[in-house]
């Protein structure tokens, strides 16, 4: 993203606003943020942790990953660290791969899983189910004259990783409260439309809501986008979508992270 920055292929599972929420919810009290910029990206791994780990930090014991690499040329690693942590004067501990079914957890199967709409699988290799935040900003209002009002969401951050187009079963934060929902993603076929959206009816909910953000949860894939003949047609197939999202939303036990 510094480094190459005309290059948008990768994509984030959890914007920095994101990670900050779910590690707040684990009881971290403390976060330091360092701008990443190409200066920082030459920084000798003997140097990061000389000049921030130790000077700038202070750090007394440093938890890594398994396959985490730090330093100009990702040439840090655990095995440095552990080498020389009585020089260093902190201790050292590594997060061991984390399986799921004997299966090997990383963010690349993840996004593979989000890409194809396997949300069941995207939800058991995370341990939880894949969020995204937004604002809310002003749409056609169609889906209000459909009688299925939408709150059309701009992601905030490009790099967010967006599911596959279709119809989501979804739960959706607000105000610390949880509703139930159907989220759409896609170009919007049946009115011609040329640009991805991603809008979510929130059930049982008519407040004003612009410019608020939300935080929307996926359950489950209802179905693919497609065209419709007509705007009826599509009402018709909104129907079924949302009495489906319910039955699926009553076995949802679900609770904030």
């Amino acid at each position: 993203m510094v480094l190459h920055p005309e290059n948008h292929s990768l994509k984030l599972l959890n914007t920095f606003e994101e990670k900050a929420a779910l590690l707040k919810a684990e009881g971290i009290q403390h976060l330091l943020r360092i701008e990443f910029t190409k200066e920082f990206s030459l920084i000798s791994s003997l140097d990061f942790i000389q000049k921030i780990l130790i000077e700038t930090i202070g750090t007394k014991k440093l938890v890594i990953g398994y396959d985490h690499r730090f330093g100009h040329n990702r040439e840090g690693s655990f095995e440095q660290l552990k080498l020389n942590s009585t020089n260093y004067g902190f201790g050292v501990e590594e997060i061991p791969r984390q399986d799921v079914d004997h299966i090997s957890v990383s963010s690349s199967k993840i996004r593979q899983a989000l890409e194809k709409s396997d949300i069941g699988t995207a939800t058991h290799l995370l341990g939880k189910p894949y969020m995204l935040t937004g604002q809310v900003v002003q749409g056609d209002k169609l889906g209000r004259e459909l009688g299925y009002p939408t709150a059309n969401i701009e992601v905030d951050s490009r790099y967010k990783l967006i599911p596959a187009d279709g119809i989501y079963a979804v739960t959706v934060t607000y105000e610390n409260k949880i509703f139930k929902g159907m989220l759409y993603i896609g170009p919007r076929p049946t009115v011609n439309g040329t640009q991805r959206v991603i809008e979510v009816n929130i059930f049982d909910f008519d407040k004003d809501i612009y410019g608020d953000r939300l935080t929307i949860y996926f359950h489950q894939l209802l179905r693919g986008d497609k065209k419709f003949d007509n705007l009826n047609s599509l009402k018709e197939q909104l129907y079924r979508d949302k009495e489906e999202a319910l039955k699926i939303l009553e076995t949802v036990t679900f609770t904030k992270p």
